[in-house]
């Protein structure tokens, strides 16, 4: 697919990037009104060691920064802009077409394709950098809404193959990087709170930042308005959050991703490194185990073997704080949206939440579960299910609770967090353009942030009442 979409290209763009000079064109053809143009010819003058290349470690600090709203520009040629347009329509059917949330929703396999860009970032530029639309649901609905404010997958050396200038270009250390539209976020916070909140539990989860984004596609920079940049968990999370990043990373979508008996599938459980490696045994294991009916029988041989292929003590963090938070969109109710790390330090699967853009509120699908679970399918969800059922694991999952409210999620800390964000972001949010925003109106901005706010009290109580 990566080579295609380079042949693709190859023939699609018609126009040189912005700020290649005319004497940049090594070759033009005409072939069948078909015009090539080689803009390979350039020198990345912008480049340093510091900002550019992979000798360094991911700088969090400069990246992501928790108490600024950074900018990022993005130059795209008119034709490449064009083919990524295309592409969604071929996809996903006419832009503004409506049925977009709550509307039936396409199926694909196929990821957006990639276009070389320019990115800006403080007064430097990064180089035919890969740039995307991503996104499943949030995608094609913000799509069919005729909303342009969409999610963007940066990946800095993906055309490298291309332009022997960028071999392993990094931006500060990072090569891939995600710009979330916060869709269906009339805060805007809700991305950044949420993994804020489970790094803060002691959990592994992606760094977050605000960053607004303008697009040159051909007519000047354009204000797409306030995003979240949120790191990959690919890319530098296992690198800097564990000791070793060699183990088996998994991103599971499908029905293998509930885990529950019979549903064992390879190809659902998505690797995202040793891909090669046609080894699945850990969450084979996991999947049997999970299912086992020692459960019922002998408790302690059950825990024993489950805690041999999963860190049963971090998922039941996660599940404390996620369900305390309320993040609907996730195991539970949804087959993806969370990945699998074969930790090497263990030999255990540890569980990485991933895009909380629809926490913190009581969700859609049937809302967040309850905090005791009950209407939830056991045999379907056996990972909460099973696990919630053992009295040993049920109490350290309390345990959990009690910690997440008096620490990571406390009242008074979330509320003074979701004050000092909200003043932050405001002139951003609030200044987003028609066609390129979630908000009807400028006060919705804040009346989604008391929302927030009396969210969390509401679950400070709904834990507190729970416990008791």
């Amino acid at each position: 697919m990566k080579n295609l979409q380079r042949i693709l290209f190859s023939v699609l763009t018609l126009s040189i990037i912005f700020a290649c000079s005319k004497d940049d064109i090594a070759e033009t053809m005409i072939d069948e009104e078909v015009i090539v143009i080689d803009d390979t010819d350039f020198e990345a003058t912008d480049w340093t060691t510091e900002t550019h290349t992979k000798d360094v470690e991911p700088n969090l600090e400069e990246v992501f920064e928790d108490n600024t709203v950074k900018r990022l520009d993005f130059v795209i040629t008119k034709e490449r802009w064009q083919s990524m347009l295309n592409d969604m329509t071929a996809t996903y059917g006419t832009f503004g077409a409506g049925g977009g949330q709550g509307g039936s929703l396409v199926e694909s396999d196929e990821d957006p394709i990639f276009v070389p860009g320019e990115v800006f970032y403080e007064g430097k530029q990064w180089y035919r950098v890969g740039l995307r639309f991503k996104g499943n649901s949030s995608l094609q609905s913000s799509w069919k809404a005729g909303i342009l404010k969409l999610s963007f997958k940066l990946d800095f050396d993906e055309f490298e193959d291309d332009y022997p200038q960028i071999k392993n270009q990094r931006f500060y250390g990072f090569k891939k990087l995600s710009l979330k539209n916060n869709y269906d976020d009339k805060s805007m916070l809700r991305e950044k709170v949420a993994t804020d909140v489970f790094r803060n539990a002691g959990l592994v989860a992606s760094h977050t930042a605000f960053y607004t984004l303008y697009v040159d596609h051909g007519n000047g920079p354009e204000y797409f308005g306030l995003y979240t940049l949120v790191e990959e968990v690919d890319d530098t999370v296992i690198d800097t959050q564990f000791s070793d990043n060699d183990g088996n990373l998994y991103k599971p979508d499908g029905d293998a991703a509930s885990f529950a008996s019979g549903t064992f599938n390879e190809d659902e459980y998505v690797k995202k490194t040793n891909e090669d490696e046609a080894d699945f045994t850990d969450v084979s294991n996991l999947l049997s185990i999970i299912n086992d009916g020692s459960r019922t029988t002998d408790a302690a041989t059950w825990r024993t073997n489950l805690e041999a292929v999963l860190d049963t003590d971090v998922f039941l963090k996660y599940l404390a704080v996620n369900t305390t938070i309320q993040n609907w969109d996730t195991y539970g109710r949804m087959t993806h949206n969370y990945f699998l790390y074969n930790n090497p330090d263990t030999s255990k699967l540890t569980w990485i939440p991933w895009d909380n853009n629809e926490s913190l509120q009581t969700g859609k699908q049937g809302g967040s579960h309850a905090l005791n679970f009950s209407g939830l399918n056991a045999a379907q969800w056996p990972l909460i299910g099973y696990i919630y059922q053992d009295e040993v694991y049920k109490e350290k999952y309390e345990t959990y609770l009690q910690e997440t409210i008096d620490g990571a999620f406390n009242e008074n800390t979330i509320e003074a967090l979701y004050t000092s964000y909200a003043t932050l972001v405001e002139q951003y949010a609030t200044s987003e353009l028609a066609g390129y925003t979630f908000l009807n109106n400028s006060s919705e901005f804040q009346s989604a942030v008391n929302q927030l706010k009396t969210h969390v009290s509401s679950r400070k109580t709904a834990v507190e009442n729970y416990l008791q």
